[in-house]
């Protein structure tokens, strides 16, 4: 694709990098094919080459975002599907991202939009304050009805019937490893999945530590920056990821680290591209550091191999019932965002459980972070298809690797939702995990 910015743009870093980004583009259209909003609404606007256009012409120009731009950037998931079906290899997250970023220093949005915005990035980061918040939509659920806004009536919706008491296993800590260490490793524990949902960090720690890791949860850590940066709010997720690095390289400093493990994959993503994010900043080097560090769950569990699993010569023991017939659903974040497919589907395997995969398992199931929130019909939409999907395999259980999705999909299905991690940790010794418990 040709641009045309001027010498004096491309001094500035970001212009720089959507000028290569946008110039690898060849209009093929390829991207159109598993784009999740352009199946759903057919507008070639909803698309990524349609939204590349308007970005294109944005940017170019130097003008402030206007409505129609906003529109059609807000509607994308940043699933990065687009990113795997690409032939040229365009980098479309770097770009939707400065376009976000460009969108929320130059566009002034409707009233209710700035308040709902706001009170997101100021309450879901912070799982005190999102505790609360829960508590308050669960109240607030029998008025959901009289609510103005459909992004208010699913946020009420959103909320889970049951807040999980908070975990002391989150606090800052070290857990030893059973019997001989082989890594010492940093947890990131999120943010919403703290209070949404305490037993996949549980797990977690579990299964590392039965696998002879010391698991460091660092002090300073906290939200990745993830929700804030595909807000455009750079200020802060770079505020928020600078506590991350800092807490991080502090404990490297203090005892070494061997990686830095991420069980919510759209955390992983973001965290994987601090170096790109911090590559201007004094940051900088520590930035690449953890960039190179972090890795999912599944990802370190492939290297290291469950108990008597097949790298250490042998079939997983404990006490998941063998067979148990899984319906595995491919997070965006961790299939599209980290070009993570195979791990988690062979650790499930090696575990003894019959792993079956969804029609259009490339698809979104439309949480995306806050996107169920502020764009629910579209949203919605997309859970059912997804739903449809995981259902026709007759599962006797789903299993995810991102709490988004276990909350989006659970919230649409009656079968049991549960984290990789949790029937991982129950095969190999640990119990059996709580939704399973519940549903029977």
């Amino acid at each position: 694709m040709q641009t045309t910015f001027t010498p004096e743009q491309l001094q500035d870093p970001a212009i720089a990098r959507s000028n290569q980004i946008l110039r690898a583009c060849v209009h093929c259209g390829f991207c159109t094919a598993t784009c999740p909003t352009y199946q759903v609404l057919g507008d070639e606007l909803d698309s990524p080459r349609g939204r590349i256009y308007l970005i294109k012409d944005m940017l170019e120009s130097g003008r402030a975002a206007d409505e129609k731009t906003v529109r059609h950037i807000d509607r994308c998931l940043s699933c990065l599907a687009c990113m795997t079906t690409c032939p040229s290899g365009v980098h479309y997250m770097h770009l939707v991202d400065h376009a976000r970023a460009h969108i929320e220093a130059t566009y002034r949005r409707p009233l209710m939009d700035r308040m709902l915005r706001r009170m997101l990035a100021a309450v879901i980061p912070h799982p005190g304050r999102f505790r609360l918040a829960l508590l308050g939509a669960r109240l607030a659920r029998p008025f959901a009805w009289a609510l103005p806004d459909a992004r208010l009536r699913a946020m009420v919706a959103m909320a889970p019937r049951q807040v999980p008491p908070v975990s002391r296993n989150d606090d800052p800590q070290s857990f030893p490893a059973r019997g001989e260490r082989r890594m010492r490793v940093a947890l990131l524990t999120g943010c919403a999945q703290k209070a949404l949902n305490t037993e996949i960090n549980d797990a977690t720690i579990r299964l590392l530590r039965r696998l002879g890791c010391e698991v460091v949860v660092a002090r300073g850590m906290g939200c990745c920056g993830a929700l804030t940066h595909h807000m455009g709010r750079v200020d802060d997720s770079h505020a928020q990821a600078g506590a991350n690095i800092r807490a991080w390289m502090a404990e490297k400093a203090a005892g070494g680290l061997d990686a830095i493990v991420i069980n919510t994959s759209g955390c992983g993503t973001t965290v994987k591209d601090y170096g790109h994010m911090f590559r201007a900043d004094p940051l900088a080097d520590q930035a690449a550091e953890v960039s190179a560090l972090a890795c999912d769950i599944s990802e370190l569990l492939a290297r290291l191999g469950l108990p008597g699993g097949p790298a250490q010569g042998g079939a997983a023991q404990g006490g998941a019932p063998q067979g148990l017939r899984v319906a595995y659903h491919a997070a965006c974040s961790l299939q599209h965002g980290q070009q993570v497919r195979a791990a988690p589907i062979d650790l499930l395997k090696a575990a003894g459980f019959e792993v079956v995969e969804p029609a259009d398992s490339h698809l979104c199931c439309g949480s995306a972070g806050t996107y169920n929130l502020l764009q629910p019909a579209i949203s919605a939409e997309l859970q059912r298809r997804k739903v449809q999907t995981l259902e026709a395999k007759a599962p006797e259980v789903i299993a995810a690797g991102n709490i988004g999705c276990m909350m989006q999909i659970g919230a649409g299905t009656g079968i049991p939702v549960v984290h990789t991690v949790e029937l991982l940790d129950w095969a190999t010794g640990g119990p059996r995990p709580r939704a399973l418990a519940q549903a029977g």
